[in-house]
């Protein structure tokens, strides 16, 4: 029988210059600390209508040679700093939301700008090689000292261009290793299963199947797409593989309050994740992996308990599965550590982690077992970015040297315990304030107010997004500090004062 523990409930709960002179003002010491980003603005300032007259002018440039339908407005990041995006009409946002989650320690960071002032960084940015045929010479040593410093206890590591190939890659790595373990470990593929794979027939192309979440993004290419469950949009006229989809745990809210019926709402998706995997296999399309979000963001800031995911780990060995944490938008520090899954205390490292935002390069952590055993079996022509990787360097060692975790746990317990005050004071409007370290989220009543109250932040400055179906989320940089919390909390207020 699974046990939520009292414990475990207990979680959710280059300068710019000044645009304007009715910036707010706030001390750099106010709540804040050591300044993580020189040359900063007070706060947000909003010059003109939104959109402003240069950016209207730049949707006109731009809509003959592209569809629009998704940009917002088009960014200075000459003049972009730290927490601030500036916009084409020199209108200063605070940024809450960081291009959906990938920027780590805000625009234009001074330890950022100087990696490629390094003529042999340079010299990598500029000779892009193709990683699995041509490595640099210092290659082996970069991925030796990235596992060693940041891997989830994974020996192993596979680079790649985006969040969603880091997925269906992984993917792939899943398959091989489930049918080498049924083949036998030494056994060379059949004469049949190369003539079968070339016309996409089995056995050569094997009936596999991948287990995801009701809610779960992981991304847009076609295999990635199948276990991608959050908006139609996504889905709409793609052809898509029979895998098998379990509904994620919906929790009520508060977690204090509610301790007996989500632990049978994580039985009760525990039971189907059992139940589907002996059905996918009577059908002869075993589950050889499972993969889930730490904290699913794009289906809603949805949460489970570490209770689920250890459970969860222990399904996935028992019917021979990998265990995929798909840490894309949860990884790189968010959270308060290194990686999301760190907080659930699973029993051992998932088979494979996933990565890329914040981490500016991509790919995925994995053992020894889920590494394939001849060449050209996971490889593109780049497999990676170099620059990307340099970068990563320059983040980490910052993370390190100012203890940013750490700074990232104040701000979250600043910034969640002031979401839970504005639920509490508009308690018709707002519900569900949830979090782990600055990935935050909290749930309007309607996905009509969700969006109203995004779009008169916007105008008082602040940059935000919404997901699922009426949720608002925040993710800052990992630089976001105390006052940068009461900044977005004065407005928010102020929002919702308006709208009350």
């Amino acid at each position: 029988m699974l046990l939520l523990s009292e414990e475990s409930h207990n979680w959710l709960d280059f300068s710019i210059l000044k645009i304007c002179e009715n910036t707010i003002r706030l001390s750099s010491q106010k709540g804040g600390g050591q300044e993580l980003v020189p040359g900063e603005p007070d706060g947000p300032c909003v010059r003109t209508e939104l959109p402003g007259p240069k950016t209207k002018a730049l949707f006109k440039d731009l809509e003959k040679l592209q569809f629009l339908g998704s940009i917002q407005y088009f960014a200075d990041y000459d003049k972009s700093i730290g927490n601030y995006i500036v916009d084409a009409d020199d209108n200063v946002f605070l940024d809450t939301y960081t291009q959906i989650a990938t920027v780590p320690l805000g625009y234009n960071h001074p330890e950022i700008l100087k990696a490629f002032t390094d003529e042999h960084n340079l010299r990598c940015l500029v000779n892009r090689p193709a990683l699995g045929v041509f490595p640099g010479v210092d290659w082996p040593k970069r991925m030796e000292n990235i596992i060693k410093q940041i891997s989830p206890s994974l020996p192993n590591i596979t680079t790649m261009m985006c969040g969603s190939c880091s997925n269906e890659n992984a993917f792939k790595n899943t398959f091989i290793a489930y049918k080498r373990k049924m083949r036998g470990e030494d056994a060379d593929f059949t004469d049949e299963e190369k003539k079968t794979a070339m016309v996409n027939q089995p056995p050569g192309s094997a009936k596999l199947s991948i287990l995801s979440f009701f809610g779960a993004f992981h991304g847009r290419t076609l295999g990635a797409l199948s276990t991608t469950h959050s908006k139609a949009i996504h889905k709409l006229d793609f052809p898509a593989f029979d895998w098998p989809i379990a509904h994620f745990p919906e929790y009520k809210y508060p977690l204090k309050e509610n301790v007996r019926e989500n632990q049978k709402e994580d039985e009760k998706c525990l039971a189907e994740v059992e139940d589907l995997m002996e059905t996918y296999k009577k059908k002869n399309c075993p589950v050889a992996g499972v993969i889930v979000e730490p904290i699913q963001s794009e289906g809603g800031d949805n949460h489970a308990s570490p209770e689920f995911f250890q459970c969860l780990q222990k399904i996935c060995k028992k019917h021979c599965a990998a265990l995929i944490i798909d840490e894309v938008q949860t990884g790189c520090g968010s959270t308060g550590k290194m990686w999301c899954h760190e907080h659930f205390n699973l029993e051992t490292p998932p088979d494979i982690v996933t990565f890329s935002k914040k981490m500016q390069m991509a790919g995925y952590f994995h053992s020894k077992e889920m590494s394939p055993k001849k060449p050209y079996r996971v490889f593109n022509t780049w497999m990676g970015d170099p620059g990307k990787t340099i970068l990563l360097e320059r983040i980490v060692a910052f993370i390190k040297s100012r203890n940013l975790l750490e700074q990232v746990q104040r701000s979250g317990e600043c910034l969640i315990s002031g979401l839970m005050e504005m639920e509490k004071d508009f308690p018709c409007h707002l519900s569900a304030a949830r979090g782990r370290g600055t990935l935050t989220a909290i749930t309007c009543t309607t996905a009509e107010l969700r969006d109203d109250i995004l779009k008169r932040m916007k105008k008082k400055g602040i940059q935000g997004g919404g997901c699922g179906q009426k949720s608002i989320r925040l993710r800052p940089a990992l630089v976001f500090q105390e006052r940068h919390v009461e900044i977005f909390l004065d407005i928010f207020r102020q929002v919702m004062q308006e709208i009350q």
